[in-house]
């Protein structure tokens, strides 16, 4: 099971949405995979429409007094399974470091899902924390929507230099644009300045547009009611970057 996962330190930067789109398009591929919500938001479990699982507990996850497979709910969308969210996540960083090697907590969590998926995709909440270490070490492929501002790309930086320091050379860093207005001057030199320092940064971008937005509306994946709409393009040429890549 190819573990993907979703995220950026700086939050409001289109995670959530890539997150259900990208693994809508997976489950679409002919891959069964799961979201798992890490976000105590709850933004991927309410866009999937998904409900609150009264035995979700992040205490029991990590102690492992509950398997993960436990959690797992359906979705409308063939080959697409969730694991919701749950407020109880905003504390799993106090429940990760009780436990002796705490850094792979979530990677042993996830084999309970081995056998049932191709792919996890997780939705991370932002910031860089204990869960945050967990989700680098059990990912295959971290995806971090950038968008091209000073402070978002300060943020990239200091991922980079992270997983340099940890001795990570086997993880997969993808960035990609989000959220980018090419009519700005700024977004222009900012994305041409960053592609010049990080040549690994995909070439799709996700430009910031309203019918984007609007997917929080219509509480579904871009590709699911409009496959054949210009966001629901952009989503497919990145998710097939993501796949060339991890290919590789």
């Amino acid at each position: 099971m190819e573990i993907i996962a979703v995220s950026n330190i700086k939050g409001g930067v289109g995670k959530t949405t890539a997150a259900v789109n990208l693994a809508y398009l997976a489950a679409a591929s002919g891959r069964t995979t799961v979201l798992w919500d890490l976000d105590p938001q709850g933004a991927a479990t309410y866009a999937l429409r998904g409900l609150p699982n009264e035995r979700a507990s992040a205490r029991k996850l990590v102690s492992g007094k509950r398997e993960l497979s436990e959690l797992v709910a359906t979705t409308d969308y063939p080959q697409l399974d969730l694991i919701p969210a749950d407020f109880s996540y905003r504390q799993f960083d106090v429940h990760l470091s009780e436990r002796k090697h705490p850094t792979e907590r979530l990677l042993r969590m996830s084999r309970a899902l081995n056998a049932s998926y191709a792919c996890l995709v997780l939705d991370c909440p932002p910031g860089m924390s204990l869960l945050s270490e967990n989700v680098l070490r059990a990912a295959d492929a971290v995806v971090v929507p950038t968008v091209p501002t000073p402070l978002s790309l300060r943020m990239l930086e200091q991922l980079f230099e992270h997983v340099a320091q940890a001795g990570w050379s086997d993880l997969r860093i993808l960035p990609f644009f989000s959220m980018v207005d090419r009519r700005k001057s700024l977004h222009e030199e900012l994305i041409a300045d960053t592609r010049q320092r990080f040549p690994m940064v995909l070439a799709t971008e996700v430009p910031y547009w309203s019918e984007i937005e609007r997917m929080a509306v219509r509480r579904a994946p871009i590709p699911a009611y409009a496959p054949r709409s210009p966001a629901a393009l952009v989503y497919a040429s990145l998710w097939g970057e993501i796949g060339a890549r991890l290919q590789a």
